[in-house]
């Protein structure tokens, strides 16, 4: 517009001898006609003229006539061609009027009407012939008279109206520069937009032979919506060409200015220099690790998933999608194969992935998600770091360094914990391992331990020469007596003696002055008789009075000796009085705990049933005393459910057993249970009240010595010194 505003003012010059133009009639070509065509054009309505423009152009351009009405002056010519431009200007004014008046009639032919008024107004009312009929006008008017004006003033109206050199070579310029582009874009081209897959996938049709790789960056450019960013994920058929699937990318970058250059409907490759932009950087390096795309059925907990990255997905790994404003981490327990229709005939088969939810991360543990993610969204695979032991952590997930934490670990006492696996997959060093974590937290543990080792892991914080002389008491006390019969059966035997001997012991260890926290039994080695019935008169001699009388004496089972030391502590625990804020005081560990609390059901004998329940009933009377177990076994149907009930953490580890993954159902869930035959040595399903995570997860454990090393440099053992046992007998 500035440049023809230039060429009028030369033109200007060149018809009246001076720059500026006249203030005379011989002005209102200028004026009127020409100026105000221009900034209609160029300026006011550039594409299209509504009703209301075509208005206010026709009376703007009708006042102007009247204004230099000379009518009486006048000869014909001028007075035709001043009633031309006049009724011109009120019958689009009448007509734009119309096509107001009628936009919102209910009649069917009255809309029509006003459409064809709106047509109508926008092809006759538009500057371009409003003030075109002003200017001839003006010439028959003002300037017939003079040829050399009247060439210089078409002039005008041709560059401007007519000829249009600017627009002209302003559109060969963008159409030579789009062939241009797309001559230099036929590298970067990968195809055509074949099909969208709602939400989020776009279905390329490429022609050339080009293999994209995964994670292929590319601008989307559709005329229909803004350019946007693309992802390649696989190639699924062919439809005239290869259709290759791409997920669309939503960073909130705005790529206009990048593909306003491109060839629409196409999806080209994102150029090396816009990948050094640090927004589309940024956005590129935190979608490089997809995975797949979520898949239907995805639930609140569940995730299911498209794999598109074959390698590195595996189970128990971590997966991570945007869920609102949050990424939520899910952890993948299973997988299988999948087959649909991608685009007409095309089949595509591929592998499903299911993940359980975890959470949120914060930074030390996670906290719980809501909603599902978007259908179609991407699945970012986490990426493998290696793992730090740390402390305050139990485990972490597989191929991360994302950790697992106890949470409470008085909490892991009060509300009790089993430890549940075959034999060699490390039940017994993690029982270990969280054996030294109560002992930092000043717990006293009794360890009732078959398989002696707890006393060779934990030597640090086990005065083993104190402890043999007070087991070694405890035996003696054991032998006392083992023949002795006593009319009331419950003083009968050495077992009345053994039961003295332990509740001392344990007086004396659970007193809050002694500084030791770790005592182990073996309650196969604590040998006593017992008296089952009242004694009888058995004649011992040929003689009259050769009478005795005698009872039979039994041998106590572990199971009894479990029963007799758990009833201890309890009586113990409820002398030192209520717990105060939850706090654990006493933790009795049952190693081997199908041999020492057995299921009911399979036992034989009575005593040993009554055993097992008089444990039992311990447990669930402790907690309020700060007292609890934790239970280890390798035969979860052999356990009493009584105590494995009560059991609110739950570290599940390899394991076989049909009943034993059907009672963990309950507990871990189906998903988790079905998986337990496949975990690898030192992997568990952990969950529960002290677990750090709120839904069960898939860890890898601590190795013993590295978390040794970790966690003794922040809690290192107390020095063992006389000031133990012996120094409070």
């Amino acid at each position: 517009m500035l440049v023809y505003i230039i060429i009028l003012f030369a033109i200007n010059w060149f018809a009246f001898g001076q720059w500026l133009p006249l203030a005379s009639n011989k002005g209102f070509w200028f004026y009127t006609g020409i100026l105000s065509l221009l900034l209609g054009t160029h300026l006011a309505t550039p594409y299209f003229s509504k009703p209301a423009d075509a208005i206010a152009y026709a009376v703007s351009a009708g006042i102007a006539v009247l204004l230099v009405n000379d009518w009486q002056n006048w000869n014909l010519a001028n007075k035709a061609f001043f009633l031309t431009a006049a009724i011109y200007c009120l019958v689009v004014a009448i007509i734009a009027f119309m096509a107001i008046i009628l936009k919102d009639a209910k009649s069917s032919q009255l809309q029509k009407i006003a459409k064809m008024c709106t047509v109508a107004s926008d092809s006759f009312g538009n500057p371009r012939w409003v003030f075109s009929i002003v200017l001839f006008f003006a010439i028959v008017a003002f300037h017939k008279d003079s040829i050399h004006e009247v060439l210089y003033i078409g002039l005008a109206w041709a560059i401007i109206v007519a000829l249009r050199p600017l627009e002209s070579l302003a559109e060969f310029m963008q159409r030579a520069s789009g062939l241009w582009a797309k001559e230099l874009a036929s590298d970067i081209i990968v195809g055509e937009i074949a099909a969208y897959q709602m939400p989020g996938i776009v279905l390329i049709r490429q022609a050339a032979q080009r293999n994209v790789p995964l994670a292929t960056p590319m601008i989307i450019n559709d005329p229909h919506v803004p350019a946007h960013l693309a992802l390649g994920l696989d190639y699924v058929g062919r439809d005239e060409g290869l259709l290759l699937r791409a997920v669309e990318v939503t960073c909130g970058l705005d790529i206009r200015n990048i593909a306003k250059s491109l060839p629409e409907n196409t999806a080209t490759l994102l150029t090396s220099e816009a990948c050094l932009e640090k927004s589309i950087k940024d956005c590129l390096e935190a979608h490089a690790n997809i995975a797949g795309i979520v898949a239907p059925e995805t639930s609140i907990q569940r995730l299911y998933f498209e794999v598109i990255r074959n390698t590195d997905v595996e189970e128990g790994r971590l997966v991570e999608v945007t869920v609102g404003k949050n990424r939520v981490l899910y952890q993948i327990i299973d997988g299988l194969t999948k087959e649909e229709i991608i685009h007409q005939k095309n089949t595509y088969g591929y592998a499903r992935a299911q993940a359980q939810r975890i959470g949120i991360w914060d930074g030390k543990k996670f906290k719980s998600s809501g909603w599902i993610p978007q259908l179609n969204s991407p699945v970012f695979l986490k990426t493998t770091k290696e793992f730090t032991p740390a402390a305050d952590v139990v485990g972490h997930f597989p191929a991360s360094d994302y950790t697992v934490s106890i949470k409470n670990v008085h909490e892991l006492v009060t509300h009790n914990t089993a430890i549940l696996g075959i034999l060699g997959v490390g039940k017994s060093m993690l029982a270990i391992e969280l054996v030294e974590r109560m002992i930092a937290e000043k717990i006293k543990v009794v360890c009732l331990d078959l398989t002696n080792q707890y006393a060779k892991e934990l030597s640090s914080f086990y005065d083993s020469v104190a402890e043999q002389n007070c087991l070694l008491k405890i035996q003696q006390a054991g032998e006392k007596d083992q023949d002795q019969c006593n009319d009331n059966p419950r003083e009968g035997g050495s077992l009345p003696n053994l039961t003295q001997a332990i509740k001392e012991d344990l007086t004396n260890f659970v007193n809050p002055a002694n500084t030791i926290h770790l005592k182990i039994y073996n309650p196969a080695k604590l040998v006593a008789t017992k008296q089952v019935k009242e004694p009888a008169n058995v004649k011992v001699g040929p003689g009259k009075d050769d009478w005795e009388r005698k009872a039979v004496l039994w041998t106590a089972t572990p199971v009894e000796i479990t029963r007799i030391i758990s009833e201890i502590v309890l009586e113990l625990a409820q002398e030192l009085g209520m717990a105060e804020d939850g706090k654990a005081k006493i933790c009795l560990v049952y190693e081997e705990a199908h041999y020492l609390v057995p299921e009911v059901g399979s036992l034989v004998g009575d005593s040993d049933k009554a055993a097992t329940n008089g444990s039992a009933r311990a447990i669930l009377q402790g907690r309020k005393y700060g007292m609890g177990c934790l239970l280890i076994t390798q035969r979860t149907a052999n356990v009493t459910k009584t105590i494995l009930n009560q059991c609110n953490t739950i570290f599940a580890m390899r394991s076989f057993d049909e009943t034993g993954q059907k009672f963990l159902a309950d507990y871990i869930g189906k998903d988790y249970a079905e998986k337990l035959s496949l975990l690898q040595e030192r992997q568990a399903v952990f969950f529960g009240k002290a677990s750090s995570c709120e839904n069960p997860v898939l860890i890898s454990l601590n190795d013993r010595d590295a978390f040794k090393e970790a966690f003794r440099e922040k809690h290192p053992p107390p020095a063992l010194n006389e000031q133990g046992v012996q120094g409070l007998e």
